[in-house]
């Protein structure tokens, strides 16, 4: 099945209160000519959210097995075959995670399947997030921090409960948490639908197309390692020290001006992921292959790395290999020396 023919999959994911639902019932009841169905997840035995969204009869399917995560994901494999097999099909599929879910075993599906892979495709991770309340969250829940960690892109809800100096604080304190998603601001998640959905948020090569900038480190020169936690505070007294509490998930961008050797760059790849797979939760990169004029575009979640040669370099880009870790307890020293290792 070619990727036109694949159903795209949005996975929904935020913390508690955080406008998820609101989101869908706009999704299912705007008048966009598409048809969606919608997998809810819900934490416990007694279902409540399929009864908050709105004229969804018979196209929302729920799994209460509690959190989605390992054991779930029999569950969610089996609705989504079902769902391949419905007369008529469907143009998209929403998958709304709890509030509690950490969502990388949910992205992980759509890689770990061969008929899931073969049917669907993982359009993106959109995390929905409470401008008023993620700075608590923040703080005390490492699942708020994975969410926004995994997402492809951000809508940052509830913006007019809070101040513009506080929104623009708060951006930066996602930005280090994640430095490839880009920010939706909203109120009453009344961001434009097209602009969340039917993006290929998961596809690195038609995001680099919307958004040129979306790999590139956001200061310092070509070659070097930009490590977003660190540049935060400096000592400038801004008030910034509650992010010690994001310091258990960074994101770590590199580049690199030489041509990397393909076999080697694959193999550093497989064997960091195999050490320290659990702790990276997303990575993505584009790459210049020594002998090769296509562009090699992997992205990884957690173990799982996927890669391909996709479209030939243009005459009018920098051939600079990039690549963007987002995780737990990275060494951006360790990341940088094995990338330049990787040199041909």
């Amino acid at each position: 099945m070619s990727e036109t023919e694949r159903t795209p999959v949005t996975v929904l994911t935020g913390y508690l209160g955080a406008g998820k639902t609101t989101l869908l019932n706009r999704i299912l009841s705007e008048d966009h000519g598409r048809r969606y169905a919608v997998i809810v997840n819900e934490f416990g035995e007694i279902g409540i959210d399929n009864d908050l969204i709105v004229g969804a009869d018979e196209e929302v399917f729920e799994m209460s097995n509690g959190c989605v995560c390992c054991t779930v994901r029999g569950d969610l494999i089996r609705v989504l075959q079902g769902l391949a097999k419905r007369k008529g099909g469907f143009d998209a599929i929403v998958v709304e995670t709890t509030g509690l879910a950490d969502p990388g075993p949910v992205a992980q599906t759509f890689f770990v399947d061969e008929d899931v892979k073969a049917r669907t495709v993982l359009d993106s991770v959109t995390t929905v997030v409470d401008a008023k309340h993620v700075t608590a969250q923040l703080d005390d829940s490492r699942e708020a921090r994975e969410q926004i960690a995994f997402a492809d892109q951000i809508i940052l809800n509830k913006t007019d409960l809070v101040g513009e100096g506080d929104l623009v604080a708060l951006e930066a304190r996602l930005r280090r948490l994640n430095p490839l998603a880009p920010i939706h601001r909203a109120q009453r998640s009344n961001v434009p639908l097209d602009a969340i959905l039917g993006r290929g948020g998961f596809d690195l090569d038609r995001i680099l197309t919307l958004e040129p900038e979306f790999l590139k480190p956001a200061h310092g020169e070509p070659g070097h390692v930009h490590d977003e936690d660190c540049e935060h505070d400096h000592g400038h007294g801004h008030g910034h020290h509650d992010h010690v509490h994001d310091d258990d998930i960074k994101g770590v961008a590199l580049t690199l001006d030489a041509p990397v050797n393909g076999a080697a760059v694959s193999r550093w790849l497989s064997e960091l992921l195999a050490a320290q797979g659990p702790d990276i939760l997303r990575a993505k990169g584009i790459l210049n292959v020594k002998g090769e004029e296509r562009r090699l575009v992997f992205q990884a979640v957690h173990m799982i790395l996927e890669g391909d040669l996709q479209r030939p370099w243009r005459d009018d880009e920098p051939r600079t290999s990039r690549m963007v870790f987002i995780g737990r307890n990275l060494d951006a020293a360790a990341l940088r020396s094995g990338f330049e290792a990787c040199a041909a």
